[in-house]
């Protein structure tokens, strides 16, 4: 399961990550979110040390959300380097959430 990050670490695990980064906001109540569990799984289990996984509780970091403009649960953003590069709001696939890191992984 993909580690969790917050707003006190999510500088130093995303911003600052040299690998390129998918964050999963997602909450706990949201059927979608649970759907979507085992693919976000499979990445990080398939992409172990070329990409990493983390997940935010969009109701615990409201902050993050807010700062990243996150209206929906889940919202996948992936990041490269601190800067986002790409979004997906909504249950997905497997190959689109890859998609947002064509060239990087």
């Amino acid at each position: 399961m993909a580690a969790r990050a917050n707003a006190e670490n999510f500088e130093e695990l995303v911003l600052k990550s040299e690998l390129p980064v998918l964050v999963d906001f997602y909450s706990d109540s949201c059927i979608p979110c649970k759907m979507m569990a085992g693919i976000v799984g499979d990445i990080e289990d398939d992409y172990e040390g070329k990409l990493n996984v983390y997940k935010v509780n969009v109701n615990f970091d409201e902050s993050l959300a807010s700062k990243y403009e996150v209206l929906a649960a889940p919202t996948f953003v992936a990041f490269n380097k601190g800067a986002e590069t790409g979004r997906i709001a909504g249950k997905t696939t497997k190959d689109a959430l890859l998609g947002l890191f064509e060239g990087l992984v």
